[in-house]
């Protein structure tokens, strides 16, 4: 019975807030931006001198190993 008095009186005033409008664009901006900078931080990281080194040892050990 409540609900009918609340649908005659129109939205409450926290409802006229709730609009999520042009929203999505900001958040996939801000998606992208976050994605190109991991993505650069990533690329920093493989491509230091320690994981290089790291990899290529690993790699000469697995091909060096006999059967």
């Amino acid at each position: 019975m409540w609900h009918a008095l609340l649908r005659r009186r129109g939205p409450l005033p926290r409802d006229r807030f709730r609009s999520d409008d042009g929203m999505s664009t900001a958040e996939y901006a801000i998606g992208t931006l976050a994605a190109a900078a991991f993505a650069a931080l990533l690329y920093t990281v493989i491509t230091g001198d320690s994981v290089v080194s790291a990899l290529t040892s690993l790699i000469e050990r697995a091909i060096s190993v006999s059967f």
